[in-house]
């Protein structure tokens, strides 16, 4: 059974006036609701795989979404969001908006840090100064950075980074000001890119600070063990301020790639829940699994990048050509079979801020659109044969979407495809630096904005692996971040995807849905959460 993704709601009043002090904020912070009559199992330990082996454990260079789940389990930002997506009071117990470009945060007096000393102010402002601190060299850094005062600037080093919009007003508040009019900002602000950081303890260890021993988090876990390739361990935080509502003892996750292991692991006894399912076994687990199978539509597009500086993809008929003639209802419908649903886009279905709108030859007979792309192909002087080099991350579901897609280059066009598999950290970074032809990607929204998907096709956007600009797009873009009237924000923001898809930048294949095996003891996973973000705190045994 499937579900329709929720907005997400931010649970703050509308500003009436630029000059109002409207206060807003969660009456319950995010912990395990366990719902009453459940006994709860003796042993309170998860195990879960996360996909890969993360490239980090410093909230300041997160990017993955295996990073994201590490690092939101170890720190806490100023809100967080529950496993339903809603977003809930974090280290921050209330807020208000005191105009259009600036939030204060009132932080509890009770958190602390996994040593005993007090989260305060100035570890919130050291925290994301350091984030958009070039020196730090996050790859987020312009990709959130734009929404604080001066965050780009700072990002480029034309500014120092006492000039980035935030600062400590007193001990316990903390004040943000945006560039510009930003209505999720509070749902901006779980993101663990914008967690604190204990001063201290970076400055000791350098490089090390995130190792065993050396990590300071102030977050409902702390870190136990890393093994790489093997495990990262948790252990509840005995000094979070939330620490009665949390049930887990020890979380133990795993950077199991293939799928087919991730099963045997579940069926074993030795994971309790896997990433997602192997591509065309939804049905055979939904079967044999009824009550520990798991899926719902989330706000994520899988999708390939073309690398727009390479001599053949430059070419935007190559391209477009490259996006025709692949058959998403077919990929949908019979390789991945698990729910997913087509893509012609860079927007998925349930995103706010922007209409999602598709190409006109989408609903073209598919005789049609190979007639329309080998035209394309024979203008641009592309010859049957040629042979394009796609780079993916070793996993067996991207290897059967790999061959689909290069099965229906081969067979509609002629043209020939290099597969090769590396380690996702490998992979990041030859996207990251244009080294590779065309390439596996995807993402998960990191709020319910159109804006965090627009940035994948921005021009200079870090985030931006397919090294297309269009300026035109971009100053849409730019205007919508300056503007308050929410449906012109819309309307502005849906001609720019519009304007920049026809460019080709990608291939928008399927929205993104999780099928995956979750133990029917694994109490408070919910399927109304629409970004995958499923927070250990949240989660409990049930006794079984």
């Amino acid at each position: 059974m499937f579900f329709d993704i929720p907005q997400i709601s931010i649970r703050c009043t509308k500003l009436a006036a630029a000059t109002a002090l409207l206060a807003c904020s969660a009456l319950n912070a995010s912990a395990a609701i366990v719902p009453p009559g459940v006994a709860l199992a003796a042993k309170q330990e998860l195990v879960r795989n996360n996909g890969s082996e993360t490239e980090t454990l410093d909230p300041a260079m997160v990017e993955s979404v295996g990073a994201y789940n590490l690092t939101m389990d170890l720190f806490e930002s100023l809100t967080a969001t529950n496993n339903d997506g809603a977003v809930v009071p974090g280290v921050a117990e209330k807020w208000e908006q005191k105009d259009a470009t600036t939030w204060i945060f009132h932080l509890r007096k009770n958190a602390r840090w996994s040593n005993g000393d007090a989260v305060t102010a100035n570890d919130f402002v050291y925290g994301i100064q350091r984030f958009v601190d070039p020196k730090t060299a996050s790859s987020y850094a312009n990709v959130f950075g734009v929404f604080l005062l001066n965050g780009n600037e700072v990002a480029a080093g034309k500014k120092p980074v006492g000039a980035l919009g935030v600062r400590a007003i007193d001990a316990y508040t903390v004040e943000v000001k945006t560039s510009g009019p930003v209505p999720f900002m509070p749902e901006l602000m779980s993101n663990p890119n914008f967690a604190p950081a204990h001063r201290a303890s970076v400055e000791k260890f350098g490089k090390n600070w995130t190792k065993p021993g050396n990590l300071v988090s102030n977050g409902p876990f702390q870190l136990k063990d890393w093994q790489v390739n093997s495990k990262i361990v948790m252990v509840k935080n005995p000094n979070y301020w939330d620490k009665a509502n949390v049930q887990l003892t020890q979380v133990t996750y795993l950077p199991v790639e293939d799928e087919n292991t991730d099963v045997k692991l579940f069926q074993s006894g030795e994971n309790d829940m896997t990433y997602q399912m192997p591509t065309g076994t939804y049905a055979k687990y939904v079967k044999q699994f009824p009550s520990d199978a798991r899926n719902s539509l989330i706000l994520g597009t899988r999708y390939y990048s073309f690398n727009n500086r390479d001599p053949l993809l430059k070419d935007v008929r190559v391209r477009k050509a490259l996006s025709m003639v692949v058959d998403r209802d077919l990929l949908a419908q019979r390789v991945t079979a698990d729910g997913q649903i087509p893509l012609y886009s860079v927007l998925p279905k349930g995103v706010v801020g922007a209409e999602v709108t598709s190409y006109d030859w989408a609903s073209w007979p598919m005789a049609k659109r190979v007639e329309e792309a080998k035209k394309l192909l024979e203008q641009a002087g592309v010859k049957p044969g040629t042979k394009l080099r796609f780079a993916m991350n070793t996993s067996d579901y991207n290897k059967k979407m790999a061959i689909f897609v290069a099965s229906e280059w081969k067979t509609k066009l002629g043209l020939a495809t290099d597969i090769e598999a590396m380690e996702f950290k490998v992979l990041l970074k030859k996207r990251h630096e244009g080294d590779y032809q065309i390439a596996r990607n995807g993402w998960v929204a990191d709020y319910n904005d159109a804006t965090t998907f627009l940035q994948l096709v921005q021009c200079g956007s870090d985030q931006n692996d397919n090294f297309n600009c269009n300026p035109k797009a971009d100053a849409l873009i730019k205007e919508a971040t300056q503007i308050t009237d929410q449906a012109k924000r819309t309307q502005l923001q849906t001609q720019a995807a519009k304007i920049v898809m026809d460019d080709y930048p990608m291939l928008p294949l399927l929205q993104y849905g999780l099928p995956r095996l979750v133990k029917s003891y694994v109490g408070g996973y919910s399927l109304k959460n629409p970004m995958d973000r499923y927070h250990s705190k949240d989660l409990y045994i049930v006794k079984h």
